[in-house]
């Protein structure tokens, strides 16, 4: 299967915060449709450092991808040997700076395959895939109301004005409180459907009805990606955060020289 990309977008703002503790690889003005690997993490942390513990999530991962995937899609497990490889980087990071210890992230991360795509998260950032405004992928939070929803405690609608909805239940955060990330491999993809990557800065202002209409309505992703930013920067209280990745071709049983030629074309 080749996977041709239109252009991606991206965004990755302080909002109302008076620091940036998000981050995305890869960064917004270097981001081109043969790009194969996308991430976007919420750090956690504040006088902690949540901002390095983001960007060093998205190195960290960005260096374990590089180094040592073969050319086959990676499997649960190896995405999880990166995450274990990234808290080994947060260790050596505390290590030398301890006034840090308490710094952790959310994860997000797309890997656009010979196969499918491969996506893997950690924590309340989010994954969707859109076909048409409809949402038909979606990950489920590791957070604190989202477990009272899975309990059947709370309704969706009640979690949206939670207390504590901005309780993360699964962060990166070192060896010492390892975790996995949850992995799926998406391959039900179709022309003109759309992978999106986003932090809780963004879903605070764009719970999933308004979401869907946004992608429903034949804008293109430069146009959505400005109604995004102008939104949450009204709206949110957070830093947000968020990659628009379009489908702009789909083409079955291709070999993997052909997929490379067709990034090629793509620059």
């Amino acid at each position: 299967m080749i996977i041709t990309l239109e252009r991606p977008f991206a965004a990755s703002e302080k909002g109302k915060r008076a620091n940036n503790e998000d981050c995305i690889h890869p960064l917004s003005e270097l981001a081109n449709p043969g790009q194969r690997l996308f991430i976007v993490c919420d750090g956690v942390g504040g006088a902690e450092k949540g901002e390095v513990a983001s960007a060093l999530a998205c190195e960290s991962f960005q260096t374990f991808f590089a180094t040592f995937l073969d050319g086959n899609d990676p499997s649960e497990e190896f995405v999880n040997k990166a995450v274990q490889y990234t808290e080994s980087c947060f260790e050596k990071y505390l290590s030398q700076y301890p006034d840090a210890r308490g710094m952790a992230t959310t994860l997000t991360l797309l890997y656009i395959g010979e196969s499918g795509v491969t996506v893997a998260h950690i924590g309340d950032s989010r994954i969707y895939q859109l076909r048409k405004g409809k949402i038909i992928y979606k990950t489920a939070d590791h957070s604190y109301v989202q477990s009272l929803i899975d309990a059947g405690e709370i309704t969706k609608e009640e979690a949206a004005v939670h207390p504590k909805k901005n309780i993360i239940t699964r962060a990166i955060c070192g060896a010492a409180h390892s975790v996995n990330a949850d992995v799926d491999f998406i391959r039900n993809i179709q022309d003109g459907d759309f992978f999106f990557l986003c932090t809780d800065g963004v879903t605070d202002c764009f719970p999933d009805d308004k979401l869907s209409g946004l992608f429903a309505t034949g804008r293109s992703a430069e146009a959505i990606k400005d109604l995004l930013i102008e939104r949450c920067s009204i709206e949110s209280k957070d830093n947000f955060s968020f990659y628009i990745l379009p489908v702009q071709k789909i083409q079955k049983n291709a070999g993997y020289k052909q997929y490379l030629q067709s990034i090629l074309l793509n620059f």
